[in-house]
């Protein structure tokens, strides 16, 4: 089936766009961009040099997407930003694409970004992930699959988000938000874990068995007042091994032991 471009879109020459795409008037495609089958892109937005973006994805008014990275390292160079299938971008919401990756920023399927949300230069926001009106996701940051950041949450440069995670609204995050917790208020604090979405999530529903294992871990980490060297320890000892026990130990290994809302491990005696 043949696309549907207005003649009042901008359209590059250059730009490859596949069947069955919806480009509404006041659209701006620039060159070197992809656009792939079945999406839609809405009034005034702006897909700018760079941007590879996949199959049936709807971007709402006023969006830009592979906008120039917002880093001081970056002085023109080539780059990317890669966005899967299946998403939902709402409006005035920002991607930049990549300054210091190969890879670029890339988002993965099935997101719904909601409006105003910047999702700034080599992020990675995984696969079925939402994100809430006015989310801020700085350079370098990376949100694991299934997680939700509630409106206005911010990820600070570098800062990493564990899958099936809740941030919620406003809430600060400066560091590691280990898998399938809850983190809330400013300083970020540990409210639980994300049990009732992943207990009624229609795609992946998490047995009880394995739900309450990943409580018992975490009453470990964040309320047995010991350090996250030993809280490691008693899981590995405690829990019966599970892919979500061992989701949680490695994610906290391979993060060097620091993650948010824990006191720092060098305050304790082992």
């Amino acid at each position: 089936m043949s696309s549907m471009i207005s003649p009042l879109a901008h359209v590059d020459p250059d730009a490859k766009i596949g069947d069955n795409v919806t480009i509404h008037p006041f659209a701006f495609i620039s060159k070197n961009t992809v656009i792939g089958d079945g999406c839609t892109i809405y009034p005034y937005v702006s897909i700018l040099n760079g941007a590879r973006i996949g199959k049936n994805n709807k971007i709402y008014n006023g969006s830009i997407i592979g906008a120039e990275p917002q880093d001081f390292k970056w002085h023109g160079e080539p780059s990317l930003c890669t966005i899967g299938d299946g998403n939902v971008i709402r409006e005035m919401t920002i991607v930049n694409r990549g300054s210091r990756t190969e890879e670029g920023t890339v988002i993965g399927n099935k997101c719904f970004i909601m409006a105003e949300s910047h999702i700034s230069h080599d992020a990675r926001i995984a696969d079925r992930c939402v994100l809430g009106n006015g989310v801020q996701v700085s350079g370098m940051a990376k949100v694991g699959e299934c997680c939700i950041l509630s409106s206005n949450a911010m990820l600070h440069f570098g800062s990493e988000v564990g899958k099936w995670s809740m941030v919620k609204g406003g809430c600060r995050i400066s560091g590691n938000v280990p898998p399938f917790v809850v983190m809330a208020h400013n300083p970020a604090a540990y409210s639980g874990i994300n049990a009732i979405v992943m207990r009624y999530d229609p795609e992946h529903r998490f047995s009880e068995k394995v739900i309450d294992d990943i409580a018992k871990s975490y009453r470990h980490v964040y309320e047995c007042n010991t350090s996250v060297f030993n809280a490691v320890k008693r899981i590995e000892n405690d829990i019966e091994p599970s892919e979500q026990r061992d989701e949680i130990v490695n994610f906290i290994k391979g993060h060097d032991l620091k993650i948010v809302a824990v006191p720092s491990h060098s305050e304790f005696d082992y």
